[in-house]
């Protein structure tokens, strides 16, 4: 029996604002950032488990700050035993009486919790020898069912419900296991369309997207109904009538705006609608999804835990998921999604506009496509082509596809080397800017 002995906390910043990479309309000079842990056992074969929470800069040391409240809930606990029962791991953390008045289940909190979460999934992937993806497909059903808390969740989705969906998954999980490790995972990019680049940027970016063999791209909207118009057009000359181009407009606008600036935007083809208004106006998105039908409404990144994910399934208010594997609490509520969405058969197309959130979040659209909802059709992962080269096993995205990862891990780790030279503010990164 081995003991975690140490969880270590580090407030790592890339100072992406200097050349506009992660622009949007609603944060236009991010610095992308992550409040990022390793849990660390005397257990002596030197697996930790490493996880994060993705931000945009300021702020990063308040989550940072909740990461270091959450070590006594795990240090000095026996790692088998917490690794055994991450359903009831899960809980212990989710359901701390004090931790819970600070949301509860959402905000700075809750996605410190995921983080930790996360974590332990990275070091139970390592200590079975598997990716994450091909651990959490080699479930039973039961299992897996054991793993979600379905408090909140019972007029939607039940346990048997649940486990109707994975059973019904069950005999074909190794056709679709070769599948995805001969075909890849459909992906599309982002990369050419961050709302701070210059036309001539955006077109020579969506070229090489589709020169790479991506059948998506994404732009951002929602700061000028004008430039919109002439970026979408733009975008569109420069890929061809058969490439799909969703839009994102991260929250900008209230509901008849966004339902106005779309009807501008609708006649260049318009893959889907993202984040349109606040992430926590469920009729509003509704709303939305009904006048700009039948472009989707698309939305997740923003969406704080699998509660409000339930009230937008059934209130119609979105048509395409999009998880984050670093708001909600972890690998275990995103499993909750994933059931509720197979339940309401709405697609999922997670949100990866992050650092570390390609890496992480790839494994639960496979894991999907293995043991819940077993199809790809409609379905996609972001893709964006920035700081990959930090992480201990990076994404292998070629040919518009993910590639599934055999490395063993949920895909978190950073390099030591990065973790020294982005401490906030005193890496050598950082001093030599100031």
């Amino acid at each position: 029996m081995s003991i975690i002995t140490a969880m270590d906390t580090f407030d790592i910043r890339f100072p992406t604002s200097l050349e506009l990479d992660g622009s949007d309309a609603m944060n236009p000079d991010p610095d992308y950032s992550a409040a990022y842990l390793i849990i660390r056992t005397d257990a002596g074969d030197g697996h930790e488990g490493h996880g994060f929470v993705f931000t945009i800069g300021r702020g990063n040391e308040v989550e940072t700050a909740a990461l270091d409240a959450l070590g006594g809930h795990i240090v000095g606990h026996t790692v088998e035993d917490l690794l055994a029962d991450m359903g009831a791991t899960w809980k212990l953390l989710a359901h701390d009486s004090q931790l819970r008045w600070l949301g509860p289940e959402k905000g700075v909190m809750h996605m410190a919790i995921g983080a930790v979460v996360n974590a332990l999934w990275d070091l139970k992937a390592k200590r079975a020898g598997l990716p994450l993806w091909e651990l959490l497909a080699g479930m039973t059903p039961e299992e897996l069912v054991a793993l979600v808390d379905f408090r909140y969740l019972t007029d939607a989705l039940t346990p048997d419900e649940a486990l109707e969906i994975l059973r019904a998954a069950e005999p074909g999980r190794e056709t679709r296991k070769a599948a995805l490790l001969a075909d890849g995972y459909p992906a599309y990019t982002t990369t050419p369309g961050w709302l701070g680049y210059s036309d001539q940027k955006l077109t020579r970016l969506a070229k090489e997207a589709v020169a790479d063999g991506f059948a998506q791209i994404k732009l951002k909207v929602g700061a000028s109904l004008e430039d919109d118009i002439r970026r979408v057009r733009t975008a569109r000359a420069a890929v061809g009538p058969d490439i799909k181009i969703a839009v994102d407009a991260n929250q900008r606008w209230d509901v008849q705006e966004a339902i106005d600036w779309m009807a501008h935007l609708a006649p260049y083809d318009i893959a889907w609608i993202e984040e349109p208004t606040s992430p926590d106006d469920i009729l509003g998105h509704a709303a939305i999804a009904r006048a700009v039908a039948p472009v989707p409404v698309a939305t997740g990144e923003h969406v704080q835990n699998r509660v409000v994910f339930k009230q937008m399934l059934q209130a119609g208010s979105l048509q395409v998921l999009q998880i984050d594997a670093a708001r909600v609490a972890g690998v275990n509520e995103n499993i909750a999604i994933l059931l509720l969405a197979a339940k309401f058969g709405v697609p999922v197309c997670p949100h990866a506009g992050g650092v570390g959130l390609c890496e992480a979040v790839q494994h639960l659209s496979m894991f999907d496509f293995v043991a819940v909802s077993g199809t790809k059709e409609d379905r996609t992962i972001e893709f964006v082509d920035h700081l990959h080269e930090h992480f201990i096993t990076p994404v292998d995205v070629h040919s518009g596809a993910y590639w599934p990862p055999s490395a063993p891990g949920a895909g978190n780790e950073m390099l030591r080397e990065t973790l020294a030279a982005y401490s906030f503010p005193n890496g050598p990164i950082w001093k030599e800017s100031r």
